[in-house]
This record gives C-alpha cells, sequence and structure tokens, in this order.
C-alpha cells in the first residue's frame, strides 16, 4: 500500500494538527472504543473546514478527541481538557444574553464564541456521555446547549462534576462565572 502524502500546513491547519489529535487518539482508546484513526483521519482530510475548527478548538485549550464510535455518518469530536478552558470562561450563554446585560457586561457569549470557533455547545446528553467517559468540570463548569422552551424564560443549562456526581443546573442565561465557560463538540 502506498504512503499516503501529508496536507501541507495552512493557516487553519497549523503543522502537526493531525499528528496531535493522532497521538491524542492513541493514548486515550477507552474514549472510542472500536474507531480506527485511519477512518478518522480519512474524514479530517476530507473536510478542511472541520480540521481547521478543530485547529480552533485545539489553540484555546480544547483537547478535542472522539467521544464515542461512528454514528449518523461521522465522528463527534469533543473538548476533553480536565477543567473548561480558560480563555472560554466567564461568559454569558448568548449574545441576546450579551445584549440584554446591562451593567458589568462579560466579554461575549458562550454560544457566539463557540460558533466563531467552527463548533457547538454539547448538549445534555453528549456532556452525560462525555462524563460517563472521563470526569471532567470538577472545579469548572460549562454551558450546555439549552432546550428553547427553558431559554424563551430567559433560563440557560450547565453542568459540573461534583462530589463524585454530575449535575445540570439553571442559571439566568445573563449570568457569568470566573469558573463557567463552554466545551465544544463537532461532528466531522
Amino acid at each position: 500500500m502506498p504512503a499516503r502524502k501529508k496536507p501541507a500546513p495552512t493557516k487553519a491547519r497549523p503543522a502537526g494538527l493531525l499528528e496531535t489529535l493522532k497521538t491524542r487518539f492513541e493514548q486515550h482508546p477507552h474514549r472510542h472504543p472500536k474507531v480506527r484513526w485511519e477512518a478518522v483521519q480519512a474524514r479530517l482530510e476530507a473536510a478542511p473546514d472541520k480540521l481547521a475548527a478543530l485547529a480552533q478548538l485545539e489553540a484555546t485549550g480544547g483537547a478535542p478527541d472522539v467521544l464515542g464510535g461512528e454514528e449518523r455518518g461521522g465522528f463527534l469530536f469533543v473538548d476533553f481538557a480536565p477543567e473548561t478552558p480558560e480563555g472560554r470562561r466567564s461568559l454569558c450563554y448568548d449574545d441576546e444574553a450579551l445584549e440584554a446585560r446591562k451593567a458589568n457586561k462579560p466579554k461575549g457569549s458562550a454560544v457566539g464564541l463557540a460558533r466563531r470557533l467552527g463548533g457547538e455547545l454539547l448538549t445534555e446528553a453528549q456532556y452525560a456521555a462525555l462524563q460517563a467517559v472521563e470526569p471532567v468540570d470538577q472545579k469548572t463548569s460549562s454551558w450546555l446547549a439549552t432546550p428553547e422552551p427553558v431559554r424563551a424564560l430567559g433560563g440557560a443549562l450547565f453542568g459540573d462534576r461534583r462530589f463524585g456526581r454530575v449535575f445540570t443546573y439553571h442559571n439566568g442565561a445573563e449570568s457569568y462565572y470566573q469558573a463557567r465557560g463552554f466545551r465544544c463538540c463537532l461532528r466531522v
């Protein structure tokens, strides 16, 4: 079998990103049993926009890796950083909440920054799956994709792990805290 040609680095995809992702993938097989790296790499190489988004997640400290197996024609990458990345904290939930806040506005919103990075917030189910594989957010918390009925009432969901358990809570979408940020997910 001929050797696979490495894609040239670009501004959006720094040299070494695929190697970083491969090393992380191989070091943590419990996160994605029965998944072969070659299948993931082929999908990444066919989707340069997704690879560019993963570069952003990596650059902001997310430590993205595959969670679970292939489903709906793709692999789900999520942030596996032990705590919510520092550069993604002290944010309110979404841009609507940011606009509504009159005083002491945070620097941005979790939903807005996730979009700019090329990902989206984890759902409650995705967050529970992440926590079932590996404990995260033992000192921080993460905003979660919030169902519209909750958001329409001014609320938003977040989760963390405390006392050996995973909790999902609610808060006003305009709130922000030094230890609350967000984790991204990206289907490739």
